[in-house]
């Protein structure tokens, strides 16, 4: 796993800049930063500088928009390339890592939201639960499958004023090696 890039998804301002990097595939300075209305501008132009330099992010276009050039940026890494390497030397250090960095990500929305004086927890359409069950690793294969193949067609549709964006975050957690059942 590149470790710079571990080291980016360390702090929340540039984990939430990747994730949405890697989420759209590729993206402008602009579009960030309407995302992204905390950073300065010029806070988010020095941290693209800096991903660019350190090969996690790299320029795939520039365009001129009237007078300035605009850049079009893209994961620099092979994120999937990395995660399979990872997997492949059973690295448990960088998959802990990169599990910190999930969660720390679903706690910056949660921050956010909460944080918010206009939260409405039951229409908001917010809620978390822990359900444990018993699978065989074919058959967990097999739910992740079908958790996706229901999702997929929300995740292609576009936002629109009664339709946000909105996080599913599915964990599986390893089994117990004591053989002692799963906590409920």
């Amino acid at each position: 796993m590149n470790k710079k890039l571990i080291k980016y998804l360390t702090n929340p301002a540039k984990n939430k800049l990747v994730r949405q990097v890697l989420s759209e595939g590729q993206t402008t300075a602009k579009a960030l930063a309407e995302k992204n209305e905390n950073i300065p501008q010029a806070t988010l132009y020095r941290y693209l500088k800096k991903m660019v330099a350190d090969g996690v992010l790299k320029v795939v276009e520039e365009r001129r928009v009237r007078n300035v050039i605009e850049k079009v940026y893209a994961l620099g890494i092979d994120f999937d390339a990395d995660v399979n390497k990872m997997i492949e030397e059973n690295d448990g250090e960088t998959y802990l890592g990169l599990f910190q960095q999930f969660t720390i990500g679903l706690l910056d929305e949660y921050s956010a939201y909460c944080a918010r004086d206009d939260i409405d927890i039951l229409n908001d359409g917010s809620g978390f639960r822990v359900l444990s069950f018993n699978a065989t690793t074919d058959e967990l294969k097999e739910l992740a499958a079908n958790i996706w193949k229901q999702v997929e067609p929300y995740a292609k549709q576009k936002v629109t004023p009664e339709r946000k964006t909105r996080s599913l975050a599915v964990i599986f957690t390893p089994p117990p090696t004591t053989g002692a059942p799963h906590p409920k």
